[in-house]
């Protein structure tokens, strides 16, 4: 009879580290491509520093000029 409320208290254990393990996996994971987005607006500095230009052939009230080309290709330069 002991052994049985031990075998069930290690297997009770186990499924919950499990679960435990898994929910840490996934918030690791959800962090980790947090931190790699790219910004919403760059500096032109960040721009340039990516391997960029700014392009600013089409600016109006509603567009900011873009960066163009390099590792943030399209993104909007403020």
């Amino acid at each position: 009879m002991r052994i049985r409320r031990v075998l069930a208290a290690v297997i009770a254990t186990a499924a919950l580290a499990g679960v435990g393990l898994a929910g840490a996996a996934t918030a690791t994971a959800t962090t980790a491509t947090a931190t790699t987005a790219a910004p919403a607006s760059l500096t032109p500095g960040e721009c340039e520093q990516g391997g960029g230009t700014v392009d600013r052939s089409n600016l109006s009230s509603a567009h900011l000029p873009t960066c163009k080309g390099g590792k943030f290709n399209g993104q909007e330069v403020d």
